[in-house]
């Protein structure tokens, strides 16, 4: 482990945490908020910090797998524990536990929130507070490999790491150019819709934390009604932007270089638009009765499909109310997500395409034994690696889903509550139903199982792996560290810290016979794959690789 490059990118993204709370510094001055102490004050601390730790640079700059994932899961740990710091110092958190919530909330692009009402709250920390939802929604590292030459072609195991989907690859052949890329189309999107929002009289402020909430697909508000108090016309902007931050964004790069053939036969953005008209044509017919007009209908589901879909969880109504056909309808949403490369959340579109072609593969090998058929996504051969990957993502998934929701059983919440408040956060959605609907919050749950819950936040936006490499090297002694802390905890972190280990020694340890050499080449850097070779021949046995 490069324990040194490490603590370097730690140090550079403490950095630029620090520039990031100067917006909100910049608030505070203009709305003569004492608040904005604590917001400077954390800000120089982090500064200081990042300066002693980056003052030198490391002689070794590679970044293999290992410390790619070991890297980007602690930056997300510090930047959030950090970012914390200014709600708690500021008084208007008082719990830590509470503002690291919030603030994991912000950063993960989750939305879900402990607070009560939020109307009340400092302008200043409110625009911190969903200034992370933008921070985070693209990666803060990859705005890092954006701006800084960090380690060469090697940083492309981070831009793995914090990229969500089954697999993420260079739009351009240098790393540093794809990350500057896809900021810009980033900034150029959220940009247009505040000028749009601004167009449609919404105020200033008003503009820039909804759009904050938009591009990253997180849903804070400043409004206790979220959305529901601003006109059909702001709703309907959002609405459209909330689903144009949910498609892949290597859709708009094949729309900028002008290959609009590949863009628009693109087989997840095409069904990721099915499963969004379907549901809105679906629940506008099921709530039509409970509201004036067929148009005003179809406004808030067409706005409730798009927020639960790319997990941007803002609400323009209370859909706790609904029916239970629109109600389940959406919790399903919660899970499918939005596409892969996107700011979304969830399980993603792509895996749910390649598993059921996975299973419609495996029932045309049972009728007919002796066919060789090769899975395709988009004209090309879906890889044994990706697949495998899918499989164990989605089982390793709902195996930390169903002990979470057992974990937080012990607050004595009804079913309801519990499962869609995992769901919610594991898939970075925000609200849920019940008792963390869109009208509630999840201040009721005791802190034990508020950390499950950031637990959960922080494993949705890094998908589990990056989260699972990190813990496997951290248990013990993250364990140790957190026993005088909260028993409890330390116990929880133990468990699924060696429970991703397990799952990724497993990944390593399987027969020779059943290795793709790709699959071994994204596990591994070139020099261990080499080794890895080298050991499977040095005992005889054969490499065999498959490409059906």
């Amino acid at each position: 482990m490069n324990y040194r490059m490490i603590g370097y990118v730690i140090g550079w993204v403490l950095n630029f945490e620090a520039a990031f709370m100067a917006p909100a510094c910049l608030a505070a001055v203009i709305y003569q908020e004492a608040e904005g102490i604590s917001l400077a004050v954390t800000a120089l601390a982090a500064l200081l910090c990042g300066f002693l730790v980056t003052r030198k640079k490391p002689k070794n700059l590679t970044i293999y797998a290992r410390e790619g994932f070991v890297t980007v899961a602690l930056c997300w740990i510090v930047l959030s524990a950090v970012g914390a710091v200014p709600f708690v110092a500021s008084g208007v958190i008082p719990s830590y536990i509470d503002a690291l919530f919030e603030t994991v909330s912000g950063f993960t692009t989750t939305g879900s929130s402990i607070l009560p009402e939020v109307e009340s709250m400092p302008r200043c920390l409110q625009f911190w507070r969903s200034f992370t939802h933008w921070i985070g929604g693209m990666g803060v590292l990859v705005f890092v490999m954006a701006v800084l030459p960090l380690a060469g072609g090697t940083n492309m195991y981070m831009m793995k790491a914090e990229s969500p989907g089954p697999s993420v690859g260079k739009l351009v052949p240098r790393v540093k150019r794809t990350a500057v890329l896809l900021y810009g189309m980033y900034v150029l999107l959220s940009v247009l819709q505040f000028l749009l929002l601004v167009a449609g009289r919404m105020p200033v402020f008003d503009a820039f934390v909804t759009m904050f909430g938009t591009a990253g697909t997180g849903g804070f508000g400043i409004r206790n009604d979220s959305i529901a108090g601003y006109s059909p016309y702001l709703q309907w902007v959002v609405t459209i932007f909330m689903i144009l931050f949910g498609v892949n964004f290597n859709f708009y790069y094949l729309v900028f270089t002008k290959k609009w053939k590949s863009a628009f036969t693109s087989t997840e953005v095409r069904v990721y638009l099915i499963i969004i008209v379907a549901s809105v044509a679906a629940i506008t017919c099921n709530i039509a009765g409970m509201f004036p007009d067929v148009w005003t209908s179809l406004r808030h589901a067409a706005f409730q499909v798009g927020s639960i879909i790319t997990t941007t969880g803002f609400a323009t109504t209370d859909f706790d109310l609904w029916p239970a056909f629109s109600k389940t309808l959406l919790v399903l949403l919660m899970f499918v997500g939005a596409c892969a490369g996107s700011t979304g959340g969830g399980i993603k579109v792509s895996r749910f395409i390649i598993l059921f072609k996975t299973i419609q593969k495996e029932l045309d090998i049972i009728v007919h034994p002796h066919n060789v058929k090769k899975l395709k996504m988009d004209s090309r051969v879906v890889e044994h690696a990706v697949v495998r990957s899918v499989n164990v993502f989605i089982a390793s998934y709902f195996l930390v889903f169903a002990v979470s929701v057992l974990l937080i059983s012990v607050d004595n919440f009804d079913f309801t509550t519990n499962f869609t408040a995992v769901a919610a956060t594991m898939n970075n959605i925000g609200p849920g139903l019940a008792k963390v609907g869109p009208t509630q919050n999840f201040g009721a749950y005791s802190n034990f199982s508020k950390l499950v819950l950031t637990f959960d936040m922080l494993a949705g936006r890094l998908e589990l792996f990056p989260r699972g490499v990190a813990c496997g090297r951290l248990a013990a002694p993250l364990s140790v560290s957190l026993f005088f802390l909260n028993g409890e905890l330390s116990v929880f972190l133990f468990g699924i810290c060696n429970l991703f280990r397990s799952i990724l020694h497993r990944l390593r340890e399987m027969q020779p016979h059943s290795l793709d050499p790709f699959f071994i080449g994204s596990l591994y850097s070139e020099r261990d794959t080499i080794l890895c070779r080298h050991r499977f021949l040095r005992r005889g046995q054969v490499i065999e690789h498959f490409n059906n």
